[in-house]
């Protein structure tokens, strides 16, 4: 099927064409309203601007530091057209973390908003690079003159299908980030997945809260919304409050809204939801994590569906629970069902099919499955089993074909819906004064679901000062990343060849 599509198949542009006077994105913080006659004029604006920046824009790294914005849509489709990759960066990075992400991807060129002016300004300097101010007048420069709805392709080599369109890092087990290349097919089947499971209509309003950093607010939320000619309202930021006058709100119209967990928890706990007028919801989507049936039915009393589904940046929105509320309230546990345009195997260690009901790694194919990860050769081998992609997560198969998470094989944690991966923060920790090694592990949180508790061991006889190590943490970790829990042990308990025990390390945890 990819041969029948040109470089030039845009979706956005044909909306433009077709219903030009539809609204495509709402900038929440702005105000400002995008058609989507100006949202394609606007990203051809953007497109013309990066190719006179680089001269050649093909294959060059655009890398961004912001917070949600309509902006960012107008960037990541311009991108596009001039055949540029789009790098979002999260913007919780500590300078040092930022600058690992930018001497990796190489940027020709980094935006940045102001709120991050001195992080990402520092970040630049480390890896070598030039920032730029975030804003319309020095990025896009788009203009309001005449708009056809037809998008000017003059002059603009738009990327190849199958090539690289963005660039999403999610760091490594071993410590050193990885960026997951996301090619324009990927985007396209990953949002056609998220709008066969989510039952978005070009009537759909959806809500966008989730950063744009991450796959799930840029691709399964904007670039569904924008693919399906529905409408997007981009949030900066996460306030509860907000967000549930938003969803109350008639005059907004919204029908989906994507959570994490603890996104919830924060909805339900906020005074205001009481009273909020949820019935023009299809339902509120989760991911990152598993639901409680407390979660589950407490949103339901309140006349609105909760339901879970499970992705990542490799594959996009790959399974999801149906939209229907008897079948949740009874299954809360699972994630559902493997979306159209992809393909799940449960697998041994010696990737051989378990049978139904046993547990396996999630394998999976299809044309949103990402080739693999930047300059990263070797990692992106060992993600592969034959022509299938090794998710890292453990699950089962019930008896009527849906899923069910068990566990993951990796060690990563995911608090308040951001992945943590251990290696990277031990790195950290035995930078420290005092501390000769150590390990961490995801321990259970109520408020954020799991938070990291480091073990360390001494350099020398006594134990390190804990607000040193914390002190340490501050400037090279995100907070998220940071250790919520520090216990101080003689030795790391370890297998015959070597291998941390975490497995021991948990139980002592819960133990004292």
């Amino acid at each position: 099927m990819a041969e029948l599509l040109s470089s030039g198949f845009d979706p956005v542009a044909f909306h433009a064409r077709f219903r030009p006077q539809a609204i495509a994105c709402v900038d929440l913080a702005s105000g400002a309203s995008y058609t989507y006659r100006r949202l394609c004029a606007d990203a051809d604006a953007c497109a013309r601007s990066l190719v006179e920046r680089l001269g050649n824009a093909h294959g060059a790294r655009i890398a961004v530091v912001s917070r949600n914005s309509a902006l960012l849509a107008v960037i990541t489709l311009a991108c596009d057209r001039a055949g540029a990759i789009f790098v979002p960066l999260n913007w919780r990075l500590t300078a040092t973390e930022l600058a690992v992400l930018l001497k990796d991807s190489e940027p020709g060129l980094i935006l940045r908003q102001e709120e991050f002016a001195t992080t990402v300004e520092e970040a630049a300097e480390l890896a070598g690079c030039t920032a730029l101010r975030l804003s319309p007048e020095d990025v896009a420069r788009p203009s309001e003159r005449g708009e056809s709805g037809e998008n000017d392709a003059a002059g603009l080599t738009p990327a190849a299908f199958e090539g690289p369109s963005i660039l999403l890092y999610t760091s490594g087990t071993t410590g050193r980030p990885k960026g997951v290349i996301i090619t324009r097919w990927n985007a396209l089947f990953s949002a056609l997945n998220f709008v066969a499971v989510a039952k978005l209509t070009p009537d759909s309003v959806l809500l966008c809260d989730s950063p744009m950093f991450h796959t799930v607010g840029l691709i399964a939320i904007t670039r569904s919304a924008l693919f399906h000619g529905a409408c997007v309202l981009i949030s900066d930021r996460f306030v509860p409050s907000k967000s549930i006058a938003r969803l109350s709100d008639p005059g907004l119209g919204i029908t989906h809204y994507f959570v994490v967990p603890q996104m919830i928890e924060a909805l339900l706990a906020d005074p205001s939801f009481a009273a909020a007028d949820l019935s023009r919801m299809t339902a509120l989507f989760s991911g990152g994590g598993p639901l409680s049936p407390n979660l589950v039915l407490q949103c339901q009393r309140r006349g609105v569906l909760l339901v879970n589904g499970f992705g990542m940046s490799e594959v996009g929105s790959a399974m999801h629970m149906p939209l229907d509320a008897d079948y949740m309230a009874t299954n809360a546990h699972s994630v559902g069902f493997a979306a159209p345009f992809i393909e799940f195997m449960l697998a041994d260690p010696d990737g051989k099919a378990v049978a139904r009901g046993e547990t396996g790694e999630i394998l999976v194919r299809g044309p949103s499955v990402s080739p693999g990860y930047w300059r990263q050769e070797e990692a992106t081998r060992a993600s592969r089993s034959g022509d299938w992609f090794r998710s890292g997560d453990l699950a089962r198969q019930q008896a009527d074909g849906s899923y069910v998470i068990v566990d993951r094989l990796k060690d990563m944690y995911i608090s308040g819906g951001e992945n943590v991966y251990p290696a990277e923060v031990e790195a950290v920790l035995r930078e420290a004064p005092g501390v000769a090694d150590a390990a961490v592990v995801g321990i259970a949180d109520e408020r954020w679901g799991e938070v990291g508790c480091a073990f360390v061991q001494a350099a020398q006889p006594g134990a390190p000062d804990e607000q040193a190590i914390r002190n340490h943490c501050q400037g090279r970790l995100a907070r998220f990343k940071q250790p919520a829990y520090i216990r101080f042990v003689d030795a790391l308990p370890r297998t015959g060849s070597g291998k941390v025990r975490k497995d021991l390390l948990r139980k002592q945890f819960q133990s004292s």
